[in-house]
């Protein structure tokens, strides 16, 4: 699925397009995504201006006076900036359309993405307000990982996966920065010393921002939106790599399951 590497780099793609423009049409197509798309969407913005675009862990926020909408790419979504005359397919379920004959579409062959009106106070929704730190942001440190972490049994894969610990952190990128951490997946959170932590906040900073700096990983759906696809998947060292040699001591890479996610590392390297 999209990760944060992908929806910022979707925000990044659109924003220049949309920001500040004021939105003339709305089309909803499917309303029956994850949850349904308000009705009331059309009188709530049309004719207002989108003053500006933000993204909450894999959430992009756009503000307008009298609220925010909430968009979700899912398991499979993109967004792409289209004109009035872009050819309509299968699975385009919603459309905004500006004053400068510019147009943002999401795209969501698996119908599990989201488009929410959030009202006035956004951070406040039950989808945003327990989050964690951002990632990239200067609060989130490896002395955090180590306070939060102390006494926790559960794996620090599971760990660093848990939105309410930190946002964003999916499963690919998970994988990657504790391979470079050269930590065991199945080691428990709260068995990791500071120094080790402050490694790991630096090596997901690292990560993350080179990722987006490629332009996200390009896996099955996801597309950028300007209609080409990421270019980290080429940069990933463990994820995808299970049965192929480490690239640090040449023992072979290993799979298994946590929660339902597939979790490659090196029984060599990762302690």
């Amino acid at each position: 699925m999209p990760e944060l590497p992908e929806v910022e780099t979707s925000l990044r793609g659109i924003t220049p397009y949309i920001e500040k423009q004021s939105v003339t049409k709305v089309t909803i197509r499917h309303p029956t995504l994850r949850w349904p798309i308000p009705v009331e969407l059309p009188e709530l913005i049309e004719q207002q201006t989108l003053n500006h675009l933000t993204r909450r862990a894999k959430y992009l926020l756009l503000h307008f006076n009298t609220g925010t909408l909430l968009i979700h790419l899912g398991m499979s979504g993109s967004l792409r900036v289209i004109t009035e005359d872009s050819p309509i397919q299968k699975h385009d379920h919603f459309d905004l359309f500006f004053a400068n004959n510019k147009g943002i579409r999401l795209t969501d062959p698996r119908r599990f993405g989201a488009v929410l009106w959030l009202g006035s106070d956004p951070y406040q929704h039950s989808l945003l307000v327990n989050l964690g730190p951002e990632p990239l942001n200067d609060d989130f440190t490896g002395a955090y990982l180590y306070q939060v972490s102390r006494n926790k049994k559960v794996s620090i894969k599971q760990f660093l996966m848990n939105q309410k610990i930190v946002t964003g952190v999916g499963n690919i990128y998970c994988t990657e920065v504790l391979f470079d951490s050269g930590i065991n997946p199945l080691r428990a959170a709260g068995n990791i010393s500071l120094i080790r932590y402050q490694a790991l906040a630096e090596n997901i900073k690292k990560t993350l921002s080179l990722a987006i700096e490629k332009g996200g990983t390009s896996l099955r759906d996801f597309v950028g939106s300007d209609g080409k696809p990421g270019y980290f998947k080429q940069e990933l060292n463990a994820y995808g790599h299970s049965g192929e040699p480490c690239i640090n001591c040449q023992n072979i890479l290993i799979d298994i399951k946590q929660s339902n996610r597939t979790t490659v590392y090196c029984k060599h390297c990762q302690t």
